[in-house]
């Protein structure tokens, strides 16, 4: 069965820069195992391809717990250089939600 991971998780975006965090965080600790088991730097990559330019480097907060995407070159250049509508990536943390996984 494949679920999206908006249907076992939520998300939070950050910025710096040009620089854009993801975090993800499941509903019930018990999916963390599958979150961190299906959810690797190379499938969040591949998903946000049209977006993300730069490497995506994945940190595992397991006393949260979360995952953590550190997303390089995905705000086209940044809060004040950027003529996109979302200069925050505040949009990319839903983004991230659509993912499909195996549940």
């Amino acid at each position: 069965m494949t679920i999206k991971l908006y249907d076992i998780a939520h998300s939070r975006a950050g910025d710096k820069g040009n620089t854009l965090t993801l975090s993800l965080i499941p509903f019930k600790a018990d999916d963390y195992p599958l979150l961190c088991a299906q959810v690797t730097a190379e499938t969040v990559k591949q998903h946000l391809s049209a977006i993300v330019a730069g490497e995506i480097t994945r940190y595992e907060l397991p006393h949260l717990p979360a995952l953590q995407f550190v997303c390089q070159q995905a705000l086209t250049g940044g809060v004040t250089t950027s003529l996109t509508m979302d200069t925050h990536g505040k949009s990319l943390s839903y983004a991230l939600l659509e993912l499909w996984i195996e549940g």
